[in-house]
């Protein structure tokens, strides 16, 4: 979407206050956005309004003060901090004689930098390709000023009409495709299902740790950055958990306020590991100042992609950073752990992290008190291998009494390949 110099698109950002919350924006997070971008910005031209400006978004006097500073600094490119309608950004550009790119073009650019994988690539063309397709006019602008003659009656709209049937194309044959990766990707946990497998999927606002914190779990190597949407792909790793046994942990795409509609639309094969998911880890910048923002965000979008009623724990990331910061876990009135306060950068409490897993995984064991005879000695043998006997008592007769904590995948496996009737052993207490 940017054809960049090498030393980075000079860039003068826009942004305007407005007294609407709905259409109020971070000025701090479009300077991170375009330093991700690999953007130099030159200046920023800000002013206040009560509401966007039908032609410009901004008034004319500000729109004349943004073309002044694009000659004044030779800049390339103007980048607005808010989402612009097709006609304001023609108008902009007519203006300023300058390509003008929003809020959303940005965040397209930058997903498309750090997509990695096929499915990532297809994602993030799906929704440039959608973005695009409103804006198609600007690349003709030039045929419409022609003024008729042999071979130029016409080939404005004709062109047009080319693309629009050819960007259609293209996005049914990318949807066919993110069809498959959808079924892989549902075969995938269907598996894991069959198998007990208990899944975490970790969100949060970008730049709040994630990847961080999914290495400092699984010993992976996900590149982790200070910027945001550093890490662009899902990726997905096993670990062990106490009395749980294996759980599957999913890094996601990092979500920010206004996320475009056209990428949660567009991510919704990776976003349903989110809200497929089993427990929701929500890592939050606890050392940034707009902290409660963005945790409203983050469920903004989690209600958006339907993932609103999946359980939650939060974990509090960068304590490291506090001047009080303290590593520990918060329970509810039932006891339930609800928050968890670490730093992933040092790993210091991540072990209040595995504790409040086992906690809140606990319901995917089987807990039960088997009585078994000594002909059945194989069976306790198997059960002394899986480690999961807490207590051994024997009755009068010489029966075993055991005391058994297991997964939900180790009994079912118990009763599939030893012992299909254990279940018949079982003391009701």
């Amino acid at each position: 979407m940017f054809d960049r110099h090498e030393a980075g698109e000079r860039a003068i950002l826009v942004h305007v206050n407005f007294n609407d919350e709905g259409n109020r924006e971070d000025l701090h997070e479009l300077e991170m956005l375009v330093s991700s971008a690999g953007v130099n910005a030159l200046s920023v031209v800000t002013g206040a309004r009560s509401r966007p400006h039908p032609k410009y978004f901004v008034g004319s006097g500000k729109a004349e003060e943004i073309a002044e500073a694009v000659k004044l600094y030779n800049a390339d490119i103007v980048i607005f901090n808010h989402a612009l309608a097709p006609r304001q950004e023609r108008n902009l550009e007519a203006l300023i004689e300058c390509r003008v790119v929003d809020r959303t073009g940005l965040i397209l650019d930058i997903f498309s930098q750090r997509a990695r994988t096929h499915e990532g690539k297809l994602q993030v063309e799906l929704a440039q390709l959608r973005h695009m397709s409103t804006r198609l006019i600007r690349g003709w602008t030039h045929l419409e000023r022609q003024k008729g003659g042999i071979g130029m009656r016409g080939p404005g709209e004709t062109q047009l009409e080319t693309d629009r049937r050819l960007l259609r194309v293209r996005i049914d044959s990318i949807l066919r495709r993110l069809d498959k990766v959808v079924t892989k990707r549902d075969q995938g946990r269907r598996s894991r299902k069959r198998r007990e497998i208990p899944t975490i999927s970790l969100v949060g606002y970008t730049n709040a740790g994630k990847s961080t914190l999914f290495n400092r779990l699984t010993d992976a190597e996900v590149y982790a950055a200070d910027q945001l949407f550093a890490t662009l792909d899902p990726t997905l790793r096993r670990i062990a958990v106490a009395d749980v046994g294996e759980v599957v942990l999913a890094d996601t795409v990092g979500f920010i306020r206004h996320l475009p509609h056209d990428l949660v639309a567009a991510f919704k094969a990776t976003l349903t590991e989110t809200r497929e998911a089993d427990l929701l880890l929500h890592v939050i910048d606890c050392a940034d100042e707009n902290m409660r923002g963005n945790i409203i965000e983050v469920n903004s979008v989690l209600t958006e992609i339907d993932a609103g009623e999946v359980p939650v724990l939060m974990v509090y990331n960068k304590v490291d950073k506090l001047d009080d910061g303290r590593c520990r876990i918060d329970y509810d009135d039932e006891g339930k752990p609800v928050n968890v306060w670490l730093s992933a950068m040092s790993g210091e409490g991540t072990e209040f992290l595995y504790q409040a897993l086992t906690e809140l995984l606990s319901s995917t064991m089987k807990v039960v008190k088997l009585k078994l005879s000594a002909i059945q000695g194989n069976i306790v043998s198997h059960l002394y291998n899986l480690d999961c006997i807490e207590h051994e008592a024997f009755a009068e007769n010489g029966d075993w009494l055991l005391d058994i904590r297991m997964t939900m995948i180790d009994w079912q496996r118990l009763k599939k390949h030893k012992c299909n009737n254990i279940e018949d052993f079982i003391i009701q207490q």
